[in-house]
This record gives C-alpha cells, structure tokens and sequence, in this order.
C-alpha cells in the first residue's frame, strides 16, 4: 500500500528554499581548500612546479613575483634563518612554507598546529616536489622551525630505492 502524502503550498516553499539554501553548504563541506600564498622568483621554473602540486591538490594558490633582495628580504622579515632558505616562500595562516615541502606535510602542520614559525626544506633536494621524480629522490629532511629559529625534523624522506 502506498502513501502519497500531499504537500501544501508554504510547505513546498519551505522545503524548496531550504534546499537552495543549504545546497552550496553541503558542497563546501567535502571540499575544503586551503589558501595558501607563494613568493617566488618569477624566472623560477622549479617554484612553479610546486604550485601546480599544490593546485593538483586542491589548495588555493595566489602568487607574488619579487626578485634579489626583495624576495630575500621577505623570507627574513618571515623569520626563516639562513640556514633553511630555499628559492620560494610561501604562507599558509600565520606559518611559513619554505622551498619544496611536500603537500602531506603542510596539510600534517595545518592540522597539528604547532607553536612554531614554519617549515622548510633547505636548498632544492633531487625528487621532492617540483624538483624531479620522486622514484629518484636523494635522501632530505623537513624541518620545524621554532620560534626562536631553532629546526627539528618534521619528516624525513629516504634516499628513493633503499629500504628503511
């Protein structure tokens, strides 16, 4: 035995623009994108690697050209000490990104929220992103730096091919 149940007029409107309403939030809920802002060197093929990672990974990338001792002078005023510099910088909230650090390694720092300024892979190791295959990579480390400029690993990425 079926039932048919019969809508009013309000009812069906209530029904109707609640769904309109909330549609776009249920959308939004499965999806969230994390905005996150490059500074690079605008000759730099490697720093534009690692922004299409990024975007293949869903985050929101904006992206700002500065050269020499203005790109320089941005990664200092962020407070990444010398030692942890590579050619790009990035900012992800109140932290720091630094060279090429993995996506799963920004998103760990995103959700773990630790009481420091950021991360940074140092120089440009072969195979992490944006710098070649990842089955070829050379052995580096993620590091956390702390508000006082000390770094600790964050991850550790082994040579590609030897086993742990």
């Amino acid at each position: 035995m079926k039932h048919k149940v019969k809508l009013s007029r309000r009812q069906l409107l209530i029904f109707a623009s609640s769904t309109m309403v909330t549609s776009p939030l249920i959308a939004l809920a499965g999806k969230q994108s994390i905005d996150i802002h490059v500074v690079k060197n605008p000759q730099c093929g490697c720093c534009n690697a690692w922004i299409k990672i990024l975007k293949d990974q869903g985050f929101n990338v904006t992206t700002e050209d500065r050269s020499g001792s203005l790109l320089a002078e941005f990664k200092i005023v962020n407070g990444i000490p010398k030692n942890m510099m590579s050619c790009h910088t990035a900012k992800i909230g109140d932290y720091f990104i630094e060279g090429h650090v993995p996506v799963s390694d920004i998103r760990r720092l995103t959700a773990e929220r630790p009481d420091a300024l950021g991360l940074a892979v140092p120089a440009m190791p072969y195979g992490s992103p944006g710098m070649g295959p990842e089955e070829k990579r050379e052995a580096y480390d993620v590091f956390l730096v702390m508000n006082d400029g000390a770094a600790q690993v964050f991850q550790h990425y082994p040579q590609a091919g030897i086993p742990v």
